[in-house]
């Protein structure tokens, strides 16, 4: 029989520490599995702590719990402001803790606690706010007139929400999971990724103080199996997942086969498209930044194929470099550093290959990674920036997740389009012009989900999402929350109006 404990008798996980115990609809519960997930520090190589590995029985257990809270209603008939609020408490929570929350997620991926703060918390709680919102003004119910009269459509909670997430910006993966699934209504079983897993316990007891009632959440967390087994499960009505392409169209075949509602946030591999007109001084730093230097180049957003008009490609090139040089990698904490580690040697090595493999393609590496020297303890490299690459090469046309940038040259704004659109991804991209009327135009004719003008960003109120190889569904917004709604029409006798 399992045993469960309050979750306030948990051990403090600040800064790492062993966990036990799985955190089960708002309970520490004893886990059926003898497995352990061992988390070390990219950066450093320390062991931060453990938990529990879930297996099929741990993640049935889980969703047993979630299923008995939706179906109890305890969360699902509050109000949508009810639980607007208590999303809206739950954000403020985590600003109340930013000290202990990104000194856990810094410990867990090697990220300085500033940029988890400015590249996490910030779009975390910016999504739990505009989940509360979108719950506010959505128009739950509605009443539209058509063949035979009138008919009352209500939207509903979708279920029992399997949520799958990986590894790169686990805070905010989080919240852009429980934001929307908990303002619609739905109970959720949580399985973050192996590499970072002991965010999610701290985060999930952060939303039972706001109010989240017992039941309603769950964590497991595990690898593939414990991902299979909530794919999986006959209970679980809804899985949403972000990770990789190749995990994700595994997941949507099943998914399939089950006829499971799914969202699939996956790969990209985005063009920077720069304008002969653009302001280079007052832009290169954030265009090396968003194309391949963020998070150390392990974002899905990043517009890792920068294209040049032929006619300043040197001086584009030139400053490119140079703003590059100034990522200096380094440990979390360490004065002056602004480059975090790659999160496991494999990854750093995947990455070393696909340098090696740019050069024999052909392409030239103008600044070439190489490993810093007294860091050995973790998985640092630095940026690459190719030159002459052509869109049919590999660096051009997989996914790195690394500081790799791909320079490709065009001679008119159509090849460009062109040459943006030719990839089997569309999750994000970017125009770099003077002219903000007209990098908009060419927005508007690249495939894919999200772009910026000078920048790129996610916003929280806007739908967030991939064209093609990139994804299935839309995150934030009003879409985002609509996706974890279901549809229910009434309709009413014939010749009955609501308006008497």
């Amino acid at each position: 029989m399992t045993e469960t404990v309050e979750s306030s008798t948990a051990p403090d996980l600040v800064g790492g520490g062993d966990q036990p115990k799985l955190y089960i609809g708002g309970q520490w519960a004893d886990p059926h599995s003898t497995d352990v997930l061992e988390v070390f520090s990219p950066a450093t190589g320390d062991r931060v702590g453990s938990v529990p590995a879930a297996d099929a029985t741990d993640v049935d257990t889980a969703v047993a719990a979630a299923r008995a809270s939706f179906e109890s209603g305890v969360w699902r008939d509050r109000t949508p402001a009810e639980r607007a609020t208590v999303l809206e408490r739950a954000a403020e929570l985590i600003n109340e803790r930013t000290d202990e929350i990104t000194r856990l997620v810094s410990a867990e991926m090697g990220a300085s606690p500033t940029d988890v703060a400015t590249l996490q918390q910030l779009p975390a709680t910016g999504v739990l706010q505009g989940y509360a919102a979108a719950a506010r003004s959505f128009e739950w119910e509605e009443r539209r007139n058509g063949l035979f009269g009138e008919t009352l459509v209500v939207r509903e909670p979708i279920g029992v929400v399997g949520a799958i997430i990986a590894w790169n910006v686990p805070l905010f993966l989080l919240c852009n999971k429980f934001g929307p699934a908990l303002a619609a209504g739905c109970s959720i079983v949580l399985k973050p990724a192996p590499e970072t897993p002991l965010n999610a316990n701290l985060l999930a007891q952060v939303f039972a103080d706001a109010g989240v009632p017992e039941g309603v959440i769950s964590v497991v967390p595990g690898g593939t199996e414990t991902g299979k087994a909530l794919v999986e499960h006959p209970d679980v009505d809804k899985i949403t997942f972000t990770g990789s392409t190749v995990a994700g169209r595994a997941i949507a075949a099943r998914a399939g086969e089950l006829l499971k509602r799914v969202s699939l946030e996956l790969g990209g591999k985005s063009a920077a498209i720069v304008l002969d007109d653009v302001d280079l001084e007052a832009n290169v730093g954030m265009l090396v930044f968003s194309a391949g230097l963020i998070n150390a180049g392990q974002a899905c957003v990043a517009q890792t194929r920068v294209l040049v008009p032929r006619s300043r490609h040197d001086e584009i090139v030139g400053a490119m470099v140079e703003a590059a040089k100034g990522f200096v990698p380094g440990v979390p904490g360490t004065e002056g550093a602004n480059l975090g580690p790659i999160i496991t040697e494999k990854q750093r090595d995947k990455v070393e290959g696909y340098v090696r493999k740019g050069k024999e393609e052909g392409a030239t590496a103008v600044l070439e990674g190489t490993r810093p020297d007294g860091l050995d303890s973790g998985f640092f490299v630095t940026p690459t920036i190719f030159t002459g690459v052509t869109n049919d090469m590999a660096i051009a046309r997989e996914e790195i997740f690394g500081p790799v940038i791909s320079v490709i040259t065009y001679d008119t704004v159509d090849e460009a389009i062109a040459i943006a659109n030719d990839s089997e991804y569309g999750l994000a991209g970017s125009v770099w012009t003077a002219d903000v009327d007209r990098g908009v135009e060419v927005a508007k004719q690249v495939r894919t989900g999200t772009l910026g003008i000078n920048w790129y960003a996610i916003d929280p109120a806007s739908p967030f999402g991939g064209y093609k190889n990139s994804g299935i569904g839309r995150e934030n917004g009003r879409e985002g929350l609509e996706s974890y709604l279901e549809h229910k029409s009434i309709l009413m006798p014939m010749g009955y109006s609501s308006q008497g």
